[in-house]
């Protein structure tokens, strides 16, 4: 799991929560159920069963991978329509090439993350170029949904190339701990990711026996999911592995803990913390497109139907399927 990484993690700034912060219980451990996506790439929903008021203002994530590709076999998505919301693509191992109807896009790889703020609306492909269709091999990544309030879900779409070597690296006071703060701030270092709504999203990867106790916005609510090896979460240690997500309570400071032993394949555990104001928003969400009522959710598959969306670029030709 390369993502980005340093040799030695003490040699970067190092961050824990104040003797006085108050630890976030936990509320919930859930399961990812395993599914399918696009043109047939093996995900794992891992907001699948969390009640809404939980995820504010993230929408859904899907874990893509961890899977090893034989020649001829990995697969995207066709082209198709996004509006009211930001995706968010963050590519662990593999690549993926993105295009939309505004012009954005680009080539993402081991640790780059695509964040498309879709806005008014747009149409979309992310696919693997051709030379990993030739010869496989190994692909793994994230893609988040993360809401708009309803004041910006009509802005001009936007695309943001953050690359792997941007990431704010971080550590903890004994080093046992990499810390990939992507977007947002954890204890006033800053992540690459511009965001309309605050969120922070940090890739954290823990030695065998690590704590990581961090300091948490009271503001945000928190999520910590699994995605590879195994530990516990909490003060009060819940035990987690691969495809779970913790969703933690009220609190000033959350905690993860890798177990002693992991598999001789994952040898840390990998996690994603995600942190985010709640919106508090009514939400009318089908398909692609996240809105704030039914009609306008109607609104936007008809302005889809009418070629409001842009055009896919002549180059590509029109790919059936969609939405």
């Amino acid at each position: 799991m390369p993502a980005v990484t340093v040799e030695n993690p003490l040699t970067l700034p190092r961050v824990t929560a104040p003797a006085d912060a108050v630890a976030r219980p936990v509320l919930a451990v859930t399961t990812a159920p395993s599914g399918f996506e696009g043109e047939g790439f093996p995900v794992r929903r891992a907001f699948a069963g969390i009640n809404y008021r939980h995820l504010d203002p993230f929408i859904m994530m899907d874990q893509m991978g961890e899977v090893e590709y034989a020649p001829g076999e990995p697969k995207g998505t066709p082209w198709h329509p996004h509006r009211g919301f930001e995706t968010v693509t963050y590519i662990i191992d593999g690549v993926f090439d993105h295009q939309d109807s505004h012009g954005g896009g680009g080539t993402i790889t081991n640790g780059d993350t695509q964040w498309m703020t879709a806005g008014s609306g747009l149409l979309h492909i992310e696919a693997p170029p051709e030379s990993l269709v030739v010869s496989g091999g190994l692909f793994h990544g994230l893609q988040l949904w993360v809401n708009l309030p309803a004041k910006d879900k009509m802005m001009a779409p936007r695309y943001q190339d953050i690359r792997g070597g941007t990431v704010q690296l971080l550590t903890t006071p004994d080093g046992g701990a990499l810390l990939r703060v992507i977007a947002g701030e954890l204890d006033g270092h800053q992540g690459p990711g511009v965001t309309h709504t605050p969120i922070t999203m940090i890739h954290a990867t823990l030695a065998p026996g690590a704590e990581i106790t961090l300091p948490w916005r009271e503001d945000f609510n928190g999520l910590a999911y699994v995605l590879a090896g195994k530990g516990s979460v909490g003060a009060e240690r819940r035990p987690v592995h691969l495809g779970q997500t913790a969703v933690f309570g009220a609190g000033s400071a959350l905690t993860v803990r890798a177990d002693e032993k992991q598999d001789a394949h994952t040898p840390d555990l990998e996690v994603v913390l995600l942190g985010g104001k709640p919106i508090r928003e009514p939400m009318a969400h089908y398909g692609p497109f996240v809105m704030n009522t039914r009609d306008e959710l109607v609104q936007a598959f008809e302005d889809f139907k009418k070629g409001r969306f842009g055009q896919i670029p002549a180059v590509h030709g029109m790919t059936e399927g969609g939405i």
